[in-house]
């Protein structure tokens, strides 16, 4: 082996954990659907805050929660946890005013192919719809679950129907609680009970979202009782809210989640099996158009929405902030980051998938 070899695969080797110096153990992957940037970055956009641009009811008081006199001021009303917490404790990146931006490779800018992209590190163009049809590429979640250290200790939690199709449930064998299904493989409490019964009455007919509550309610009992080493969550409000033309509840949401992200946090560093060894990737699945008019759809041909973000915060990432000046990352490179955090090499098992950012992963001695 030559130098600059011997070097690679050393760097390679701390870059994996493979003299075991990560401190993370257990990662959990949110998403928040269809998130702007702008909204991200800049918080609630002026522009939307009225009935004939946005939706927004006249006596609404969205513009007073989430108004504020700059982008910082309002993304911080928005996003008090993501901003306050994540953001000083770990990394932001996709803001393309700041230089720093983030892009999805599929060139559909959908959601099935965005989150097969996430999911599996790289675009595969034979996704190009959101039917209901078994993902014939292997997710993460799906390679790390075939590891002894993780087998029967991945988990996913989403309020679309679609992901036990995009995670292929049947073939990977891994819980995959979307949609309408009833929280299942847990002790059942009079809380269980009670949330089941929702689930059921909740939704109208022909809908096949639940509200983000119950997503997130059903993934914080199961995480408490069952433990697992990955949690997948997503939420897909931000995104229905944003097709119906309502800018006000899309805020409304988008704030929700951003308290359930709280929630989750304080609940797991209060656990010791996640005290300290636990790392939290935000992201999203695609972009929208621009206001005043697009930013309730994207897709191919809406100008925008190839953009996308990421925020992190763990033991393992550094605490650089929003980050600025930096060159564009891409949605194919979320697994094998995730994946690195937790010491895998997910792009030695799958070479067409992006290489892990790394900057988001210290390997610490």
């Amino acid at each position: 082996m030559n130098s600059l070899a011997a070097v690679l695969a050393a760097a390679s080797a701390v870059a994996f954990g493979a003299e075991g110096n990560l401190k993370t153990e257990n990662v959990i992957l949110v998403t928040l659907d269809g998130i702007r940037w702008q909204e991200m970055f800049t918080g609630a956009d002026e522009t939307l805050l009225n009935k004939d641009r946005g939706g927004v009811p006249k006596n609404s008081d969205i513009p007073k929660r989430f108004g504020r006199s700059t982008p910082k001021e309002r993304r911080s009303a928005l996003f008090p946890f993501l901003w306050g917490t994540v953001a000083k404790r770990g990394q932001i990146l996709g803001n393309p005013l700041a230089k720093s931006p983030g892009r999805v490779t599929n060139g559909l800018n959908f959601s099935y192919p965005g989150y097969s992209e996430l999911l599996c590190g790289f675009a595969d163009p034979k996704i190009d719809s959101n039917d209901k049809s078994p993902n014939p590429n292997v997710t993460f979640l799906e390679w790390l679950n075939a590891k002894p250290e993780f087998n029967g200790r991945v988990a996913a939690f989403t309020s679309w129907d679609v992901f036990p199709f995009i995670i292929n449930s049947e073939r990977s064998k891994l819980p995959v609680n979307g949609g309408l299904v009833p929280l299942r493989d847990v002790a059942e409490t009079d809380e269980v009970k009670l949330l089941n019964r929702l689930i059921a009455e909740t939704p109208l007919a022909g809908e096949d979202v639940r509200p983000d509550a119950l997503t997130f309610h059903a993934a914080r009992i199961y995480l408490k009782e069952k433990k697992p080493r990955v949690l997948f969550l997503s939420f897909d409000e931000t995104d229905s809210q944003s097709h119906a033309g309502r800018y006000d509840r899309t805020l409304a949401s988008a704030h929700k989640a951003d308290g359930y992200l709280r929630e989750l946090w304080e609940t797991v560093q209060a656990m010791p099996e996640y005290m300290g060894k636990t790392t939290l990737v935000v992201t999203t699945d695609h972009g929208r158009g621009d206001a005043p008019v697009e930013w309730k759809n994207h897709g191919k041909k809406v100008p925008g929405s190839h953009t996308w973000w990421m925020a992190a915060m763990g033991p393992d990432t550094p605490a650089l902030g929003e980050r600025t000046n930096v060159a564009e990352v891409g949605q194919n490179q979320l697994a094998a980051t995730v994946a690195a955090l937790l010491g895998q090499d997910y792009c030695a098992a799958v070479p067409k998938a992006g290489k892990p950012l790394p900057e988001l992963v210290e390997s610490r001695k």
